[in-house]
């Protein structure tokens, strides 16, 4: 390091190893890419790869909320923020914007039809990787890098899946074609090749979520497991059997699943407990505190999105309602409240990267800093 070639610490007073590995890796990407203005020793220090390797480690997989909203010279944008529920985040911080990203109005037919504005959907989040839809259309993204690309060879398909596969380094898409939706495709992104078929399970709903390795979809009876070292398709035993699809998520390296009642007013969550024997556990019923949120925002609608979310070891629930995101603990307790820029997006948590992803300069259509990112 600096100090043992006599060069100048990063810091004064501090071993480069406690800067660079305590202090620099822990920021988040923005004030990061700021602190690489202070000097070349700064800017080397926190450009090379393994570096951003452990940057990108350190960083906390956090709630993606969206929104839409106009744009000034026409069009309409996707607003993208993370929300940051952990204690001791100052409030200022807790909604960080990390991504603006804008679509043009679309002219009318010549048959008379009106012009219309697609819009972004986020779709899933894979390891600072963030896959959008827009129309019928897949794109992918890095928010950190500013790094955008369509995905022009996925005409008809749509996607269950983002991982990345361990015997390549590739990232992968899984798929299915909108003429069949049991036949299950692979998609290596930066491939010229078309999607290959390596399977046919049930239906699968929803974008799987990576645990151990594996994507997992709740399919109301089992659980399907897709493992991407493999490529291949397994049961697991589902906590109860529902006809409703539970959402799932992670919690201190379990996997856990909430189911939300059809009147939006409880949420019961349960945790796999042995994930190799397939015991699953009844954690809690979350009473939601309809009255108290539907007052605070004066209105008697109906709740739109729940998310469960693991703040530093305590479960959360995070509600959205209209413009407003509300915290509630496992007791029910309203706990914290805040006019939201977006709402909880498909239980997706996104945890941002610097690390380049070689396979972008390959597709056709890539930019970095540019247009859509406004």
């Amino acid at each position: 390091m600096a100090e043992a070639a006599g060069a100048t610490p990063l810091l004064a007073g501090l071993p480069d190893e406690i800067t660079v590995s305590e202090i620099l890796a822990r920021l988040p990407p923005k004030p990061l890419l700021r602190c690489r203005a202070v000097s070349p020793a700064w800017r080397r220090a926190t450009s090379t790869r393994d570096f951003l390797l452990s940057h990108h480690a350190r960083q906390p997989a956090l709630p993606l909320l969206c929104s839409h909203s106009d744009v000034a010279d026409g069009g309409q944008s996707l607003d993208v923020t993370l929300f940051d529920h952990r204690a001791g985040v100052a409030a200022a911080d807790q909604f960080q914007r990390v991504a603006r990203l804008k679509t043009p109005p679309l002219e009318g037919g010549i048959d008379g039809s009106e012009s219309f504005t697609p819009l972004f959907y986020p779709v899933a989040s894979c390891d600072g990787l963030l896959l959008l839809s827009i129309e019928c259309d897949l794109c992918i993204c890095n928010p950190a890098t500013r790094q955008y690309a369509p995905l022009e060879q996925l005409d008809g398909f749509m996607t269950v899946g983002l991982y990345p596969h361990p015997p390549t380094g590739e990232y992968r898409l899984l798929l299915y074609h909108e003429t069949d939706q049991r036949a299950i495709y692979a998609f290596s992104i930066g491939s010229n090749q078309p999607p290959r078929r390596i399977g046919r399970p049930d239906p699968l709903a929803g974008d799987g979520l990576l645990f151990r390795g594996s994507l997992h979809w709740h399919t109301g009876n089992r659980i399907m497991v897709f493992d991407t070292a493999t490529e291949s398709f397994r049961q697991i035993r589902a906590p109860v059997a529902q006809e409703d699809y539970g959402r799932l998520f992670e919690m201190d390296d379990m996997l856990g699943i909430f189911f939300l009642n059809d009147e939006k007013t409880t949420v019961d969550i349960l945790v796999m407990q042995d994930y190799q024997g397939e015991v699953w556990a009844f954690k809690c019923r979350v009473e939601l505190p309809v009255a108290e949120i539907r007052d605070r925002c004066q209105n008697s609608s109906h709740i739109e999105e729940v998310m469960v979310v693991n703040g530093d070891g305590e479960l959360l629930v995070l509600v959205g309602f209209e413009d407003w995101l509300f915290q509630v603990d496992i007791d029910g307790k309203l706990i914290a409240s805040f006019h939201a820029r977006g709402l909880p997006s498909y239980n997706i948590v996104h945890k941002q990267t610097l690390v380049q992803h070689t396979f972008f300069p390959t597709l056709e259509g890539y930019v970095m800093n540019d247009s859509p990112f406004i």
